[in-house]
């Protein structure tokens, strides 16, 4: 179960660390000192190596979560109510990851071979919304798995 814990802790401080060192540190550095038309590119192989990171997260989430509810607490039934908020959020914030993946990070993509910087500024404040949207519900995620079974 150690495995399990370490894996699960370490997927989430991975992907809400990394949400949050983008949108507090490296976002606003990269307005003040990258030209506007060179932050898609930039921002484009950021997310590429970031969202590797992610799916690896994601999946690992999802693996030792359930390994840890049916093995742990016998199923969904012996599971208190902040393994069921942690889950829920967690499963909301995937499906805005696989929205933020599968369609304005594409979007950006193509706007950066196209080498169009409008098409790909409009890209990455979409991501960037989503992600501001997924760093709330992670901070909550960390507080109710952290604390929940306390409160």
């Amino acid at each position: 179960m150690s495995l399990a814990i370490a894996l699960h802790v370490l997927s989430a401080v991975i992907w809400v660390g990394g949400m949050f060192f983008a949108y507090m540190a490296m976002r606003p550095a990269v307005v003040e000192v990258i030209d506007a038309s060179q932050r898609g590119l930039l921002w484009c192989h950021t997310l590429s190596r970031f969202f590797r990171w992610v799916w690896a997260a994601v999946i690992l989430l999802l693996v030792t979560g359930y390994w840890m509810i049916f093995s742990v607490f016998g199923g969904m039934a012996g599971a208190g109510w902040h393994i069921h908020l942690m889950q829920g959020l967690g499963i909301v914030m995937m499906l805005i990851y696989c929205h933020a993946y599968f369609v304005p990070f594409r979007r950006l993509k193509q706007a950066v071979a196209n080498q169009d910087p409008q098409e790909g500024g409009r890209q990455v404040g979409q991501i960037r919304k989503l992600v501001g949207i997924n760093l709330i519900f992670g901070l909550i995620v960390v507080v109710v798995g952290s604390g929940g079974r306390y409160m």
